[in-house]
């Protein structure tokens, strides 16, 4: 019996032993370097410390392995240039984490105040340096630079800076700070902590000291003081998997975001903002500088008579591109200057003259007539005269501020000879204007003979060209390029590798010779598409078609018989693997994301390009995923380009089983709301992650949206997700859009626009009715 007690103590000092050198795995002596690529890893691999690339050159810091792009959470020495690639990431023996470069040593840390004796990578993401009695003297989650783990904290007084850019994680623009009073706050960089400059706030300003902003392993942030939890600051549920982990992240556009990275996906994405408005952050687009939303895409303009002082990074703000007259007091400047709007704009206000004016006429003139104003405010009635910079600009269209702008115009008189030049102005600028004109008119002659020669000759090549070829080849960006039958089955390496077999085709993956880019060809089945003319024409009107969320048309080949359309390559397959691989199970906030997608591809598809296009064959084997796994619709221009007696084809049904609308088995018109019906089928596949018709369950559970509607109505939709963690008010939204989808009364059945608003949760859903003849449809 002792015997056997010596031994379990014996196996439990060895265990401990074994948990000590697996902790303290960095020993004095080892090192790094940027071209070996190596790292100093977490035990399951999780996490790095070493080099990871930057703009120009190498930063040091703590990255998430596996990523396609290197997710950096932790970055040393952000005011400092990075380094180059002959630089050596050192513990040293006598205790010193440094790197050498160039004959120069650089502190990696903070001077933890004790020599170092080991550290180690946790599989938390933190990064922990020891003495020798394996005390922790420093760690990076004390230290946060502009991303928070689960299980780290910012106290009261931290706060987190943003990156100067995606690539570059020196200090941005934008800081995120954990105030005393309990508040949680954004400011731009260099402000007082006042409400004037802060964009986000918590609105838990004077709940007492010490709070703290936490980062939950379910990705939720919340605030923590000593006895609870004062406020859950994101809403939603989110999975706890071993395979993906959460980091909020201050962004360099200035937004906070709660990102999941999927382990097993290699991806990210955003699955909560502080905001959806990008112009929100203060001082995104710079001094002189306004920021506006075009097309859902953030950008940033200069004022009336300035440029960028950097072209290409906003931040740097705009100058202005003419030399400012010197100021001369009581004197009207309007002979130098002219007044320019900026209208809908809101700006910080540095008002150092309020005048009652009735019209913007007034303003402008009060301004011109004042050499010490630069700028001036309308609104209201009200002139507010400003001195530049003009600071936080924004276009807001439910903003009816007018910004009146000074810009400098030609002077027409020499200042040292004011009373000469007067005298004589008059008569020199009708001889000037004479000769100008007529100078203008010969030299605008002259061009248009040239031109028109150019033209035609240009003209006359290009219809040469279309003669010998029989094909239209137009730039990528404008029309699909014709390719010829060589060049693809060279690209193909003579339709080697095929991706796919559909119902019109063979999918090929290629390799474009010119460029190496990866295309998609699909060698369309000879009797499936019309004439040589029908089918150019089609091309054309097809390859106008642009949307993120389609899938795009590069080129076609028209080469004898040979139909072939070439596509954009897809490298994350199609919706089908990622959803019905039991290894992938994309969580429920990637599956919305997904809905989101198709939907909007499909509004673009009816609503909002040149020619409405009726899918006809919308399933998860025609929405491919890209290399962020964003959803794109494949095959939209198929139900063009088939003849026109290809409804007669296939049992006559476009589309496939399981998927097609009632409509079609009645001989009655096809619209729009059969790709509707079509969505709301995949819809519900989404929301399940299963097939719409699977006879291995039972009866009852094989055709899917008949249990669907059977769940919903018997108050039992938790069948439909199991053990599965969602947003319960998210999913029952989802569950009765996809039921309002497959409506057998097409009329009942919501537009794609009135869909993606159900979906992004803008317009309230009402109750559903029974979908009444479904069955017949499948």
């Amino acid at each position: 019996m002792a015997v056997l007690l010596w031994l379990l103590i014996l196996c439990a000092f060895l265990a401990v032993a074994l948990a000590q050198q697996r902790q303290f795995n960095i020993t004095l002596g080892s090192s790094l370097t940027p071209n070996t690529n190596s790292s100093w890893f977490s035990p399951s691999r999780r996490f790095a410390f070493g080099f990871y690339e930057q703009t120009n050159g190498f930063a040091v810091g703590i990255s998430i392995v596996g990523m396609p792009k290197k997710t950096a959470v932790w970055t040393a020495n952000r005011n400092s240039p990075v380094v180059s690639s002959n630089a050596v990431l050192l513990l040293t023996n006598d205790g010193r984490l440094i790197v050498q470069v160039g004959g120069r040593e650089i502190s990696v840390t903070d001077s933890p105040g004790q020599a170092i004796a080991s550290a180690s990578m946790l599989d938390t993401g933190n990064f922990v340096l020891y003495n020798s009695d394996h005390d922790v003297i420093w760690q990076s989650f004390d230290n946060p630079t502009n991303t928070l783990l689960p299980g780290q904290h910012i106290s009261a007084g931290q706060e987190l800076f943003s990156s100067a850019s995606e690539a570059d994680d020196s200090f941005g623009i934008f800081r995120l700070k954990m105030q005393g009073d309990g508040n949680l706050v954004q400011y731009p960089v260099n402000t007082p902590d006042t409400a004037p400059y802060a964009y986000y706030s918590s609105g838990t300003d004077g709940v007492g000291n010490n709070v703290t902003l936490n980062l939950d392993d379910d990705g939720h942030l919340y605030l923590l003081n000593s006895t609870k939890s004062l406020r859950n600051i994101t809403r939603g549920g989110y999975p706890r998997k071993s395979t993906i982990i959460y980091m909020m992240k201050i962004d360099a556009d200035g937004i906070l975001r709660v990102y999941s990275h999927s382990l097993n996906q290699q991806n990210s994405s955003a699955i909560w903002s502080s905001t959806n408005d990008r112009c929100i952050p203060k001082g995104l687009c710079g001094l002189n500088g306004y920021c506006t939303n075009i097309d859902d895409q953030v950008k940033c303009l200069c004022l009336p008579g300035f440029d960028f002082v950097m072209p290409g990074n906003w931040t740097a703000g705009c100058e202005r591109n003419f030399t400012a007259e010197t100021c001369r007091l009581k004197e009207n400047t309007s002979k130098y200057y002219a007044m320019r709007p900026v209208v809908n704009t809101g700006w910080e206000d540095s008002t150092y003259v309020t005048l009652d004016t009735t019209t913007k006429e007034d303003c402008e003139q009060a301004c011109l007539q004042d050499c010490n104003c630069e700028a001036a405010f309308f609104n209201d009635n009200k002139c507010r005269k400003q001195r530049l910079p003009l600071r936080y600009g924004r276009r807001d269209m439910g903003n009816s501020n007018i910004a009146l702008v000074k810009v400098g115009i030609n002077v027409l008189a020499d200042e040292a000879l004011p009373n000469q030049i007067e005298e004589t102005k008059g008569k020199k600028l009708r001889i000037d204007i004479l000769i100008a004109g007529i100078t203008l008119a010969v030299f605008a002659l002259l061009v248009l003979g040239i031109s028109g020669f150019l033209i035609h000759r240009n003209h006359v090549w290009t219809y040469r060209k279309i003669q010998e070829s029989r094909s239209v080849q137009l730039f990528e960006d404008v029309a699909p390029r014709a390719f010829s039958y060589a060049e693809l089955e060279q690209a193909t390496s003579g339709f080697k590798e095929a991706l796919g077999r559909g119902a019109f085709g063979t999918v090929f993956k290629g390799i474009l010779a010119e460029d190496q880019k990866v295309i998609a060809v699909k060698r369309l089945d000879k009797e499936l598409v019309e004439g040589e003319t029908e089918f150019q024409t089609e091309m054309k009107i097809i390859g106008r078609t642009h949307h993120r969320n389609l899938v795009r048309l590069l080129g076609y080949c028209l080469d004898g018989s040979s139909r072939l359309l070439v596509y954009e390559y897809m490298s994350n397959g199609s919706l089908t693997d990622v959803l019905f691989t039991p290894e992938k199970k994309p969580t429920w906030e990637e599956r919305c994301g997904f809905a989101r997608d198709i939907a909007r591809g499909l509004l673009y598809l009816h609503d909002e390009c040149d020619t409405q296009i009726i899918h006809c064959d919308i399933k998860p084997q025609n929405i491919l995923m890209d290399d962020q796994f964003c959803a794109k619709i494949s095959d939209f221009g198929m139900a063009k380009l088939l003849k026109k007696d290809q409804t007669r084809t296939y049992t006559g049904i476009r589309g496939t089983r399981g998927y097609v609308a009632p409509e079609w088995h009645r001989n009655l018109p096809v619209t729009v709301k059969a790709d509707v019906y079509s969505f709301g089928v995949v819809l519900m596949e989404l929301i399940c992650r299963r097939k719409c018709v699977d006879w291995s369950l039972d009866e009852n559970e094989s055709i899917l949206e008949y249990w669907v509607y059977n769940c919903f109505d018997t108050g039992e939709l938790d069948k439909l997700v199991g053990d599965e963690e969602v947003d319960r008010r998210q999913f029952e939204r989802m569950v009765k859009i996809s039921i309002w989808c497959i409506q057998d009364e097409p009329s009942l059945r919501p537009s794609m626009k009135k869909v993606l608003l159900m979906l992004e949760g803008t317009v309230d859903i009402p109750v559903p009715p029974s979908p009444t003849s479904f069955l017949s449809a499948i």
